[in-house]
Parts: C-alpha cells; structure tokens; sequence
C-alpha cells in the first residue's frame, strides 16, 4: 500500500491510496460533505440500504474469489429492514470484502474503498459532488501518466547514452582495423546480444522468432526495471572490456549483476511509485 495522494474536491481534501495495483479513496473524507463529525455514521447508513447491498456484493463476485457469498445472502435478505445498520467493518469480518478496507492511524486513516464503489457512495451524497469527483480523480490519473511517460523518456535516453559509451569501448578493444563494415557490424550485434543474453536469458533473433506479431525489438517491450538494468550492464560491460574479459567472463559476470539489479529493483517501493 502506497503513501496517500490528495484530490481537493469542492475545497474538501480526499485522500487515495492504492493497494493491488488499484486505487482506493477515502469514504470517510467523501462523508465529510454530509457531516463533519459522524462520517462512521453516515459510511453505515449508505451500506445499509438494500441497493448498496447488492452492488457492493455484484463488485465482490466479479473482483474476489473468496468473497463469502452464503454470509452476503443473509445480509442482503436483511438489508433495507427498520433498524438495520451495516459497518464497513461488520461487512468485511462477515464477508471477506476486499471492495473497502479500513486504514488505521491518526494522519490518513479511515474508510477507503476501491474507486468504482467509492463512486457510487459520492452518488449518494450528491450528484454534483461525484462529478467533481470523477474529474479530479481523472486530471490525477493523467498528471500521473505524463509523470510515467517522462521517467520512461529519461531512462530511454540514458539507455542511449550509456549505449555510446558502450560501442566506444567495443571500437577500441574489440575491433581490429582491417575488419569490414559487415564485421564491425556483426562485432556490435554480437555485444548487444551479450547484453540480450544477460539480462533476458535470449538472443533478439530468438526473440523475434518467439514474437513474430510484436512490432519493435525485444528492447521496446522491455519493463522500466529491465531499462534501467540494461542500462547499467552497458556501462558495466564497457568497463569489463577494457579490463580485457573475454566474452563468456563478461556473460557470466553480467548475467550475474542482472539478477541482483532486478531482484532489488522489483522490491523497490520508491520505483513501485512511478507505475
């Protein structure tokens, strides 16, 4: 689970968070345009009505597997009943709900759910107050996908950078003058597979084989972590090259270094951030 990001909606700060790759916001700052100081309350009245009762328990039979349907029958036949009240609480213990969560602490804790719910409860409060909503939710949405779309830029570009660096020390250690073009050429393909061989266990020959409908190489469809990895085997592997390695030493060594970067790079919170 992600650290709080904020929406100000109708001067009103709603707090998302996001957990399983999906966002979930708060319902309890939502139910603060309906009342301050009984946002408990109001989150209960709304789960209580026999409406929310079968949404949320529609939501739960398309998204979760364990979702306990024997113990949602026994509310839904209740629900709408005089003197009825459902907690989030009593909702997820009874049924296993993975739709809304509670997140303890005294800064950003509270009632969250996942947005496709937390829309419909912004229903219930106001209709205006859902559309602004919506719209704020989504102006974040593409505040974040530029943010992406700019680190996937930069790592590109240092990929690129690195990659002259790269060929410079292949040209002075590794390339005899009299070589042809076409041998130079092979010489540089045969080190950019090295790499292909390190870090994804395949050849870009191999790889177009085994995707034959993919447009690109087997670099366009690389990950942001595989990026940044390949990025440092470059670098790496100049360096090795002028230590004079021979071809498998560096395989080995760089093979070696890919499975490290990534194993740390895909328990990294802070990259986990940028998706």
């Amino acid at each position: 689970m992600t650290k709080n990001k904020i929406i100000t909606v109708e001067g009103r700060e709603i707090a998302i968070i996001s957990k399983r790759e999906d966002d979930y916001i708060s319902l309890t700052d939502i139910a603060k345009h309906k009342n301050e100081e009984l946002t408990g309350l109001v989150i209960s009245h709304w789960l209580s009505t026999k409406f929310t009762v079968e949404f949320m328990g529609l939501w739960e039979q398309i998204h979760n597997p364990d979702f306990n349907v024997t113990e949602f029958s026994n509310i839904k036949n209740e629900a709408g009943s005089n003197g009825y009240v459902l907690s989030s609480k009593q909702w997820i213990e009874k049924t296993q709900a993975i739709g809304i969560i509670s997140k303890t602490g005294r800064y950003g804790g509270g009632t969250f759910a996942h947005k496709d719910i937390a829309f419909e409860f912004a229903s219930w409060i106001s209709a205006s107050f859902k559309l602004y909503l919506i719209k704020e939710f989504q102006r974040l949405k593409a505040d974040d996908n530029d943010r992406l779309k700019l680190e996937w830029s930069f790592q590109r570009t240092l990929a690129k950078v690195n990659y002259h660096i790269h060929t410079d020390a292949i040209k002075e250690k590794l390339i005899p003058p009299t070589l042809s073009k076409n041998q130079i050429n092979n010489v540089y393909a045969n080190e950019a597979d090295l790499l292909n061989v390190a870090l994804f266990g395949i050849t870009a020959k191999e790889w177009r084989d085994k995707n034959p409908k993919l447009e690109g190489n087997i670099r366009d469809h690389a990950t942001l972590e595989q990026l940044v990895v390949l990025s440092n085997l470059e670098s790496i592997n100049a360096m090795l090259i002028h230590q004079h390695l021979t071809q498998s030493q560096r395989l080995q060594q760089l093979n070696q270094m890919a499975i490290t970067q990534m194993k740390s790079l895909l328990q990294n919170t802070a990259l986990k951030k940028l998706k």
